[in-house]
């Protein structure tokens, strides 16, 4: 197969985890990099049947359309299974468009990687083409309880942009794995174990050696510590079951291009693990919290949301690790 792209301090509440996943709109977003469309980029090809529409790796803003995670489809023989149904009706509408550019076959499944707001608003949109919406069962507890909220804020950040959006229920969830076949294209629906967020999943396309990782993994754009983040138990899921599978594949995070699993490994675990060395020191040290938040994390300051999120995340770790 024919690989087609090169590789290459304010952190909100838990009532407002949606937000902290997909941001809030900030004075410096960059400028939209597909101005012709609602979506932040024009998507590209990751491998024969697999296309990606990169969000921007900034918080959610009007002027990206609240495009700021990766939108991907995987085209079968006789169905489209698109990644994550999107920030709003207006955004889902607007990949539609450019699925159609490429096949005319309808869109079968949307697969939710979380309960977070930039992958299950657009859901309404999906719902009305017919397509099956699927998520993890935790990702349905977390739409039940933030669902709503995260509507609320799209809605004041995005305006006109998120006329006919609408909360909707999820029509099939899974606990480990789900198999779907697409004609031709078989897919895989992973649940590795915990990780950044509740219900989080990967997205596998074995003849495509493509794993859709989603926030399993993150690079270009800074990972966020939520209040109720265990990041021990992220690392043994990345250790245990993720690196292992992921290594030799071609991966799509959650947030920035794709790439292969040596750089998320080094943005992702790498992070991680710094982060909570720093912080082990601290506590041995009789360290404070203030003292963490002063944590010098500057290996990763050229990261997108550094600045939004490294004091944060430490503090975070810190709490965390008092009672590990």
């Amino acid at each position: 197969m024919k690989q087609l792209i090169n590789f290459t301090r304010i952190f909100k509440t838990l009532s407002l985890s949606f937000v902290l996943a997909s941001g809030v709109a900030l004075a410096d977003s960059p400028a939209d990099k597909y101005p012709e469309s609602v979506l932040y980029t024009k998507p590209v090809q990751i491998s024969e049947n697999v296309w990606s529409a990169i969000g921007a790796t900034q918080y959610y803003s009007y002027e990206n359309g609240g495009h700021n995670n990766n939108l991907t489809f995987i085209i079968g023989d006789s169905a489209v299974l698109v990644v994550n149904g999107g920030s709003s009706y207006q955004l889902a509408e607007a990949l539609h468009q450019e699925i159609k550019k490429h096949t005319p076959l309808p869109v079968k499944y949307v697969v939710d990687e979380n309960g977070q707001s930039h992958a299950i608003l657009g859901n309404g949109y999906w719902k009305a083409q017919g397509a099956e919406i699927i998520a993890h069962e935790e990702a349905l507890e977390e739409i039940e309880e933030q669902g709503l909220q995260g509507l609320e804020t799209l809605d004041g950040i995005l305006k006109e942009r998120a006329k006919g959006t609408t909360l909707v229920s999820i029509d099939q969830t899974f606990d480990e794995k789900m198999a779907l076949d697409l004609g031709g294209i078989s897919v895989e629906l992973i649940r590795f174990g915990p990780a950044h967020s509740l219900g989080d999943i990967s997205v596998y396309v074995p003849s495509e050696n493509v794993l859709i990782a989603g926030d399993m993994a993150f690079q270009q754009r800074l990972l966020p510590v939520f209040p109720d983040t265990d990041t021990a138990e992220w690392l043994e899921t990345w250790h245990n079951e993720f690196a292992p599978f992921a290594a030799g594949k071609i991966i799509i995070p959650g947030h920035g291009e794709a790439t292969d699993f040596e750089t998320v490994d080094k943005w992702t675990r790498g992070y991680l693990e710094y982060v909570r060395a720093k912080v082990a020191v601290l506590l041995e040290e009789g360290g404070s919290l203030e003292d963490a938040y002063q944590i010098d994390q500057s290996p990763y300051a050229h990261l997108d949301t550094f600045e939004q999120l490294a004091a944060k995340n430490a503090g975070r770790i810190f709490e965390a690790m008092e009672f590990e």
